[in-house]
């Protein structure tokens, strides 16, 4: 069965643009103008991704992103203008799990698509230990689940992958372009800044003071480390 892209755009012209260069490449496309009815398709069709543009009239692609958020940790690319930094970084902020810029080719898109239907994926992980724990941190790779001090915390797509290389390889030091090329893909090797949100975001999901981390702590010059031992079972 072919992945379902919803793509979410008010301009008609990019809509069939875009669904044409999907379905070349075999997806399942579906199409809608505004962030209201993008909520609603997610809904009822349950796409397995969600292509979604910023600027739209009745419901724009952050509130739409917003409630989607509230019931679905699906993956979502936002779609924003060219040299427009602060919409990519509120995207990231409000939980998408990538960006791609206006105006962009059929390669990238594609590119993009497939990179992140490829870390949710790999994000269902099954590995020896059920239960990893580091602190008030407990993962449960079976179902996929994570608690801080037994509360559940509900992780996008991306941010649960970027959390289980943490997570294997507890102790360790792992630099920028370690963490972009495992998680994002080895296209993402330079994009830093999608990283430090994304890492931003863990840390206010996890850490009891976002500003003094425990479980993900910056190693000036190095990278990034969750540290100590960690426990399993």
């Amino acid at each position: 069965m072919p992945e379902k892209i919803l793509v979410v755009d008010d301009e008609p012209r990019f809509l069939r643009l875009v669904e044409a260069n999907l379905s070349a490449e075999g997806f399942e496309v579906l199409t809608c103008a505004n962030g209201q009815e993008a909520v609603q398709q997610v809904v009822d069709a349950k796409p397995d991704l969600v292509l979604l543009d910023v600027m739209m009239p009745v419901m724009d692609g952050f509130s739409a992103l917003d409630r989607i958020r509230e019931f679905s940790m699906l993956p979502v690319i936002m779609l924003t203008a060219k040299g427009e930094e602060p919409d990519r970084v509120e995207g990231l902020n409000r939980g998408a799990d990538d960006y791609i810029v206006k105006p962009f080719s059929a390669q990238e898109l594609v590119a993009r698509v497939r990179a992140v239907l490829r870390r949710a994926a790999l994000g269902d992980y099954r590995g020896e230990v059920s239960v990893f724990r580091h602190g008030d941190l407990e993962i449960d790779f079976a179902s996929a689940e994570v608690r801080v001090d037994d509360k559940p915390v509900y992780l996008s797509a991306t941010e649960y992958r970027l959390l289980l290389q943490f997570a294997h390889h507890a102790g360790k030091t792992l630099t920028a372009e370690e963490l972009l090329r495992s998680v994002w893909g080895e296209e993402y090797g330079e994009d830093k800044e999608i990283l430090w949100v994304c890492i931003s975001r863990l840390r206010q999901k996890l850490e009891e003071n976002p500003k003094r981390p425990l479980h993900i702590v910056t190693r000036s010059g190095m990278g990034y480390t969750m540290p100590g031992e960690a426990g399993g079972r």
